[in-house]
């Protein structure tokens, strides 16, 4: 248990990006199912800048490795340009 009033803070903002990060993480992960299942090529293209958008917004709150995020990226991508 914490005594400091500063490490009682400490645990209430962690607490709190916590939970957004695992928003954001979870919100992504389902996006990016949807693409993936997604067998619609015009839909997919148009859905593409939009999950890559989110995949580098997690990297850059390091909420994934940035080379997490990387390769997501081109499997992504790989997915969607070999749609028929």
């Amino acid at each position: 248990m914490a005594y400091h009033k500063s490490a009682k803070k400490r645990i209430r903002s962690n607490n709190a990006k916590r939970l957004r990060n695992r928003y954001y993480a979870k919100t992504t992960r389902t996006a990016i199912k949807k693409m993936r299942n997604n067998n619609d090529k015009e839909k997919a293209e148009k859905d593409l800048p939009h999950v890559i958008s989110l995949i580098d917004r997690l990297a850059k709150k390091s909420v994934i490795h940035k080379n997490k995020a990387s390769n997501l990226k081109s499997k992504m991508t790989r997915h969607v340009n070999n749609l028929q």
